[in-house]
C-alpha cells in the first residue's frame, strides 16, 4: 500500500536516492536540496511504500515578470520514481495529491515543463494557451500549466528561482 504524505527531515537522504536514481545523475537531487533551503514556499511529498520512500514531487514558487505580483503560481519539478517501481501508478498518484495540496493552499497555477501527453491526463495544457512563456528555451508543448483556481494567471514570462539555472 502505498501512502502519499508531506516530508520530514527524516526522508531527506532517501529523497536525494530517489532523485538520483530516477534520473541517473545527481542534478535533479541537487535541485531539490537547493530549493527546499532557499523557498519558503516550497511543498515536498514522497511516496512510502512501507518505511521505504519510492517516490517524490516538490513545488516551489515562481514569478511572472508582467504578470500580477499577487498570484501564488509554482513549479512542479522534479517528480521522480524509483526505476523499480515506475509504471505502477505512483507518480500519477504524487501528482494527484500534489495537485489537491496545491488547492488547499490557495495556488493559482501550476507550471510543469515535461511530456504532454502524461501531463494532459491531469488537465495540463499549454502554457502558451494563457500567454505565459518559460525564460528557458522549452517546447510549447512541454511548457505546460494548470490553472488551480479559474482567472488567476496574467500573461507574461515565467521566472524560475535561481537553483533552476545552476542545473
Amino acid at each position: 500500500m502505498i501512502l502519499i504524505r508531506p516530508e520530514t527531515t527524516n526522508d531527506v537522504a532517501a529523497i536525494h536516492v530517489v532523485e538520483a536514481s530516477a534520473f541517473g545523475r545527481d542534478d535533479e537531487a541537487a535541485l531539490v536540496d537547493a530549493l527546499r533551503t532557499l523557498n519558503q514556499d516550497f511543498n515536498s511529498l514522497v511516496a512510502a511504500l512501507g518505511d521505504e520512500i519510492v517516490g517524490h514531487i516538490c513545488f516551489s514558487r515562481l514569478s511572472i515578470e508582467g504578470g500580477s505580483e499577487d498570484s501564488t503560481v509554482l513549479a512542479l519539478a522534479p517528480l521522480a520514481v524509483l526505476p523499480e517501481h515506475q509504471r505502477h501508478g505512483i507518480g500519477s498518484m504524487l501528482v494527484q495529491a500534489g495537485l489537491e495540496e496545491c488547492r488547499r493552499r490557495n495556488a493559482d497555477a501550476v507550471f510543469v515543463v515535461g511530456h504532454p501527453d502524461y501531463y494532459s491526463r491531469f488537465g495540463f495544457r499549454p502554457a502558451s494557451e494563457v500567454g505565459v512563456r518559460c525564460e528557458f528555451e522549452v517546447p510549447d508543448q512541454a511548457f505546460r500549466v494548470i490553472k488551480v483556481r479559474p482567472n488567476t494567471v496574467t500573461p507574461g514570462v515565467l521566472r524560475y528561482p535561481q537553483p533552476f539555472h545552476q542545473f
